[in-house]
């Protein structure tokens, strides 16, 4: 395996890329979300690139327009539909071995893939697709009952509880939102779902249990779609072990096809 750096064109903007080799007829297509490098945070996306090429396969990353290393205007997720193709194009011009492709977001990344109706990808792993449209929005009430619901299964917590530990005046207010019925989907979400449906390879939707994010679209999405697999305990970025070793499953499974 190797790791080579490189530069391609996307209409008006030059964009660069990097590429871990490896034999396999697949491909990760490894899309960044937010302003996010293509190395991640903390190098994050690096480190999952060369799992998988140590697996077997090619995994390419870039860094959307005005992000990192990349020229032009950054004009967000929405916007980034041909940066994403322009970067598959490149993946299968430098990588000529591989014949299939699957795209991999996390967060707003995911939310891109689907608005592009999968951007030409012949697969699609989604991780906790960003679905909220005001930052300052608050969790969904089922969110908040399922936290609440860890809590009373956590011996630490009840005793917290019963020892004064608890601020009881947040706690009213929390139950009081919990109560709440579940808000309706919002046009991100409608419009997600809409390009989702556009696609017609596989897709695997992927949620870690603690992280907000995967709540809000949880809240936004169908409950008994059996494409969705959930991680319990797991962050946003997939940083605990246990997590890693859930989302490398998924992708691989996705990968071998």
């Amino acid at each position: 395996m190797s790791r080579l750096h490189l530069t391609f064109e996307a209409a008006d903007a030059t964009l660069a890329g990097t590429l871990d080799t490896a034999a396999g007829a697949s491909g990760l297509l490894l899309v960044s979300g937010g302003n996010e490098i293509r190395a991640g945070a903390f190098s994050g996306q690096a480190a999952l690139a060369a799992r998988i090429a140590a697996a077997g396969f090619p995994v390419f990353r870039f860094d959307r327009r005005g992000v990192g290393d990349s020229g032009g205007e950054n004009k967000g997720f929405r916007k980034s539909a041909r940066d994403i193709e322009s970067a598959l194009a490149a993946f299968r011009v430098i990588a000529p071995n591989v014949h299939r492709v699957v795209g991999f977001g996390n967060c707003d990344a995911a939310s891109a893939l689907m608005l592009a109706h999968g951007a030409e990808c012949d697969a699609l792993v989604l991780s906790n697709p960003w679905t909220i449209e005001n930052d300052d929005a608050a969790p969904p009430p089922a969110a908040v009952r399922a936290r609440y619901a860890d809590k009373l299964r956590n011996p630490r917590e009840v005793a917290r509880l019963l020892t004064g530990g608890v601020n009881l005046a947040k706690l009213a207010r929390g139950l009081v939102h919990a109560a709440r019925p579940n808000v309706a989907r919002t046009t991100l979400a409608g419009e997600m779902a809409a390009g989702l449906a556009a696609f017609e390879g596989p897709v695997r939707i992927v949620l870690a249990g603690a992280d907000r994010t995967a709540q809000m679209f949880a809240a936004n999405w169908d409950a008994a779609d059996p494409r969705i697999a959930r991680c319990e305990g797991a962050g946003h970025a997939w940083g605990e072990p246990h997590a890693r070793d859930f989302l490398d499953r998924h992708l691989l499974e996705m990968l071998r096809g």
